[in-house]
């Protein structure tokens, strides 16, 4: 093998995906939808990073390495916070039914 045949492999990243707000909105919403706790915040926290962490964490008021962890798959962030993060994000809570 050459060094022309070397292939780069890199971690996939669903933020390097992100190309629309919506994109954005479904991801989240998938997440909801699915019910896992660790997964909406996991899910919240890719969003954040697309957004901009530091901004993200300074619109919310907290702290932004506080936030890494809290919206990481071994945080557990407090509802204020998930409510937070969303506000900063611009985006909000929507009620339904559970079944249809």
């Amino acid at each position: 093998m050459t060094s022309e045949d070397t292939v780069q492999i890199r971690p996939w990243d669903v933020v390097d995906h992100f190309e629309t707000e919506e994109d954005m909105i479904a991801y989240l919403d998938a997440a909801f939808e699915d019910g896992d706790p660790i997964l909406i915040a996991a899910a919240l926290g890719d969003v954040a990073r697309a957004k901009g962490m530091s901004q993200i964490a300074r619109d919310a008021g907290v702290g932004r390495e506080s936030l890494y962890k809290s919206l990481s798959t071994s945080g557990n962030p407090e509802f204020s916070t998930v409510l937070k993060v969303m506000d900063a994000l611009g985006l909000r809570l929507h009620v339904g039914p559970a079944h249809q």
